[in-house]
């Protein structure tokens, strides 16, 4: 997500920092580079140059120029204006201040991912809030939709609206809601369909059921990947029906990010929630700040340690890290923890939410850490005997062979596991021996190889 132009703008950046001092020429010269970077990115030329206009306007001033780190100083100001135009500091989240059965109007063209993104709704609703939803179809257009929502329900364990064949949206809208009051349901998501473009008959049917069911949200999901086109969509709907909140799908796949960066300014309307992959726990908040940081190399420490928070066991890791610190850590734990590592996503995206790390995973482009390392390594040590796991120094060429063979890999790469696990062994014993004050005294590079071992000033 943005990396191409987290990457344009790092590297304007990198040449503000090296500046001593600076003039406004160039300031004038980076935000020229910024400005054709943006619009690259895909991002709405009229919200490009509203937000080059409030960069310079802040940047090229005494207080700047003056100031004894200037182009850190240029830096936040580009960061302060990025947060307003994605929406300000902190999440928008779904209104729910509405009586039960409280209505949501899911709306969006046909492809957004406007079904699908209805039933990872409802799971979240239910597994975060405990609340009762009741998920129903209202699209008569498209061949099977109604069956597609009802298969999303049973995965997210929510019930669906009966299909009853032969009725108008208006009318599932409206028996949606009588089974919501009889059985006691706290939200109805409303899965309205999809056109391949914008006509008046779309916008005609959800003014419809709109008006019969005064729903609390009416969502519109649009495509990230579809870059300007998803702007042009946002505008139309909202000037149609006055959408009250945007969900982008398909940003783990938006390298530009122009969208997102042109939503607010276009509609008025915050992004209120992204998706993030195919999975049905793969949708989050949307966090400006948190975005712009990412934008702008700066990371997202508050979200890493969120998802490691939701998806790591928290027993199972207090475990892993007693045996760590007792010196116990076998191939079996290392299982263990690629499981964990496994849960919180993909590689690429959680270095991504790492201060500066555009450069970390440009040298890891096209290595496919995620599908390769990672299941490989998992399916190595599946393969071993768990007296091999708690014991990894009986493993010899013959139990390699056997080992290699049943997980579809090469001895070599069975070597390199081992001679990874006993470089971090080794590396836990170092830690365990010298103790906090040692660390203290001699720094990290203590526990590194001799060869690589370099002189550090004790702190």
């Amino acid at each position: 997500m943005f990396e191409s132009l987290s990457d344009k703008l790092s590297g304007v950046f990198d040449g503000l920092r090296r500046r001593g001092a600076l003039h406004e020429t160039d300031v004038v010269e980076a935000l020229r580079e910024v400005r054709l970077a943006l619009l690259d990115a895909d991002v709405a030329l009229p919200v490009v140059r509203d937000f080059i206009a409030k960069v310079r306007e802040r940047a090229v001033g005494a207080e700047v120029m003056d100031s004894v780190s200037p182009g850190q100083q240029v830096v936040k100001i580009v960061n302060d204006v990025m947060i307003e135009q994605l929406g300000g500091e902190g999440a928008v989240p779904i209104n729910l201040n509405a009586a039960a059965p409280i209505p949501i109007l899911m709306v969006g063209l046909q492809g957004s991912g406007k079904t699908t993104t209805s039933g990872k709704l409802a799971r979240r609703f239910r597994e975060r809030l405990r609340k009762k939803v009741l998920l129903a179809s209202l699209d008569t257009q498209r061949p099977a939709a109604q069956l597609q929502l009802a298969q999303l329900a049973v995965q997210a364990s929510v019930p669906s609206l009966a299909i009853v064949a032969g009725e108008t949206p208006v009318q599932i809208a409206n028996r949606a809601m009588d089974t919501a009051r009889r059985e006691g349901y706290d939200i109805v998501i409303l899965d309205t369909a999809g056109r391949l473009s914008i006509d008046e008959a779309l916008m005609d049917e959800v003014k419809q059921v709109r008006e019969a069911t005064n729903p609390a949200e009416t969502l519109l999901v649009v495509d990230a990947m579809t870059g300007q086109d998803a702007v042009n969509t946002a505008k139309a709907f909202n000037d149609a029906l006055g959408i009250t909140g945007i969900v982008m799908t398909r940003m783990d796949g938006d390298a530009r990010g122009g969208a997102a960066l042109s939503m607010r300014a276009i509609t008025g309307a915050p992004i209120k929630l992204v998706g993030v992959g195919e999975k049905q726990d793969a949708l989050e908040d949307f966090h400006p700040e948190r975005v712009a940081g990412r934008i702008l190399g700066m990371g997202d420490i508050v979200g890493l340690v969120e998802k490691a928070s939701e998806t790591i066991d928290q027993e199972e890791a207090e475990r892993l890290a007693a045996r760590m610190m007792k010196g116990k850590f076998d191939l079996e734990d290392f299982g263990q923890q690629l499981k964990q590592i496994s849960k919180m996503g993909s590689l690429s995206g959680l270095i991504g939410m790492l201060p500066g790390a555009g450069k970390l995973k440009a040298q890891l482009e096209g290595a496919d850490v995620d599908t390769k390392i990672l299941k490989r390594q998992a399916a190595i040590i599946s393969s071993m005997t768990m007296k091999e796991r708690r014991n990894p120094d009986i493993i010899k060429a013959s139990r390699k062979k056997r080992i290699a063979a049943g997980s579809g890999t090469q001895v070599q790469e069975v070597n390199r596991l081992l001679k990874q696990f006993e470089d971090m062994s080794g590396m836990m014993k170092k830690m365990n021996k010298l103790g906090q004050k040692g660390l203290m005294r001699h720094g990290l590079s203590a526990l590194m190889p001799k060869g690589m071992q370099q002189k550090q000033r004790p702190f």
